[in-house]
């Protein structure tokens, strides 16, 4: 396991690399705009960045400084983030890009902890861990999110078949007050998360999720989580078992897809270490305008 403070480092590195692209500070803007209402105390300006509300744009000043200049806001209130986390031996997997399942739950449950502690908000994490839940409570600061993504790194390839559903009914009956949830499984995952489950969480909080991809069946070196080895060539290699994984796969995303739309929720794909970034703020432009139509 990493030392703690090797992860926030290499979430920290991750977002920089974005600093001199075209996507620089989306998320500056991008998730103050989605979450955090505006007071009638004004704070401050900043200039404009992609994601800003252009309610917000100060007119007399853009055109004193010659840049376009946003006015910031003391929040209303800060919001409680809850990050949902898969473990179990599924996670010990690849995504369908060829990357440990387990680095990139970890990298995106890392970043949009960072995201909202740089914004204020507490956060919290809830996973199976031996078939009963492990709840870290909302808290500020680096330290609790190093605790965190530790902790989970510890716990998240535990061998017991986890049933996710378990989580979010803990905090269906559990916590009362508005939360924002953000939920890190995989296709299976969502896929036995039963509609009610759904329709009772959407309706006291913000929910999101984040599916991380699974590597096919078929193909070179496959391996086998359960049976802990790689799967024989001549199942691997079978064409006529590629064709129907890949249909009950579709079957599966395609019906995870109408029941997440079903209740309003945004999802995101995530294959990559590299795209965690934008992949997140692909999440939180498609939760604002879902909840503006």
């Amino acid at each position: 396991m990493k030392s703690k403070s090797d992860y926030i480092t290499r979430i920290k590195a991750n977002i920089s690399i974005y600093a001199t692209k075209k996507t620089s500070n989306v998320l500056d803007g991008t998730y103050p705009s989605v979450f955090h209402g505006r007071s009638l105390n004004f704070e401050d300006l900043r200039e404009y960045v992609p994601g800003d509300n252009i309610r917000d744009i100060d007119w007399k000043a853009s055109g004193r400084s010659g840049q376009i200049l946003i006015k910031r806001y003391v929040a209303d209130k800060k919001h409680s983030i809850m990050l949902v986390l898969d473990t179990g031996a599924k996670m010990s997997g690849d995504t369908a890009e060829g990357e440990p399942k387990r680095e990139i739950a970890l990298r995106m449950a890392g970043t949009i902890g960072y995201i909202a502690y740089k914004n204020g908000d507490t956060v919290g994490s809830l996973y199976n861990k031996n078939g009963l839940v492990k709840l870290n409570p909302f808290r500020t600061g680096i330290p609790n999110l190093e605790r965190i993504l530790a902790e989970y790194d510890r716990d998240l390839e535990d061998d017991h078949r986890n049933d996710i559903e378990k989580s979010l009914d803990f905090i269906i009956n559990n916590f009362k007050k508005r939360m924002i949830i953000f939920v890190i499984t995989d296709m299976d995952g969502i896929h036995r998360i039963s509609e009610p489950c759904l329709k009772r969480l959407k309706t006291r909080h913000d929910v999101l999720f984040v599916n991380i991809s699974d590597l096919g069946l078929t193909g070179n070196k496959v391996f086998d989580v359960d049976g802990k080895g790689y799967v024989p060539n001549f199942i691997s290699g079978n064409k006529k078992l590629a064709r129907l994984e890949i249909q009950k796969r579709n079957e599966i995303l395609t019906d995870n897809a109408r029941k997440l739309l079903k209740f309003g929720i945004s999802s995101v794909n995530c294959d990559r270490e590299d795209e965690i970034v934008t992949k997140l703020i692909e999440l939180l432009e498609s939760h604002r305008y879902a909840n503006i139509r």
